[in-house]
């Protein structure tokens, strides 16, 4: 069962919660979906653009929405914050009035608020952003999921297991390569697991990244 589901949508109610808060009657529930994605991708978009140092992953682990009659409250979880607001004075209020301007929400007010992470390496979403960097860069892949598996190491994880489906390193027949560090216990719902897929897109085809870490 482990294996054959979302981790995050296995373990939600135990570990994991929802990174969107809000109710809707059922006949609007899909307008209130199509606005959370398309807030998050107005997000990253302006991130990527305006990031001080281009080789820098973006850093965003998740970001959570908040909604309520009058506010729309997001919480962006950042490993690197002070890249998208360093030099900048009213990064964060740029931020929140792009999102503003691109979208009607009927009088609702809208803040942006930016949380720091103390271990940035210790999220998926951030490790897989920089094993795309390295393998757009044409890194081996076995050597960016070993550096990828030290960064891992210095955020006090437990384990963790990384795969990569595609063409790998440009070979001419597609095949998976998965490497586990540590404990991974992916049928246990106690268990902490934190879990991403993110594509990559290369000169060779897009590449699909997994990432399972176990925390506590």
């Amino acid at each position: 069962m482990g294996q054959k589901i979302n981790p995050l949508g296995f373990r939600l109610g135990t570990t994991q919660s929802h990174h969107s808060l809000w109710f809707a009657q059922p006949r609007n529930y899909s307008e209130g979906l199509q606005e959370d994605q398309k807030i998050q991708d107005c997000i990253r978009n302006y991130v990527q653009k305006n990031m001080k140092i281009s080789s820098v992953v973006e850093g965003i682990a998740r970001i959570e929405i908040q909604k309520r009659i009058d506010l729309i409250q997001v919480i962006i979880f950042m490993g690197f914050p002070k890249l998208l607001i360093e030099g900048r004075s009213r990064g964060i209020e740029e931020l929140q009035s792009n999102v503003q301007k691109r979208f009607h929400f009927l009088n609702r007010k809208l803040n942006v608020a930016i949380t720091r992470i103390a271990k940035p390496y210790g999220h998926p979403n951030i490790l897989a952003e920089f094993i795309a960097g390295q393998l757009k860069n044409r890194v081996s892949f076995r050597k960016a999921i070993k550096k990828a598996i030290e960064l891992t190491e210095q955020a006090d994880t437990k384990g963790i297991q990384i795969q990569i489906a595609g063409r790998i390193d440009g070979k001419e027949i597609a095949r998976v390569e998965w490497v586990r560090e540590g404990r991974v216990p992916l049928q246990t719902i106690r268990a902490k697991i934190d879990y991403c897929s993110y594509t990559v897109r290369t000169i060779y085809g897009a590449l699909g990244i997994k990432i399972w870490i176990f925390t506590e």
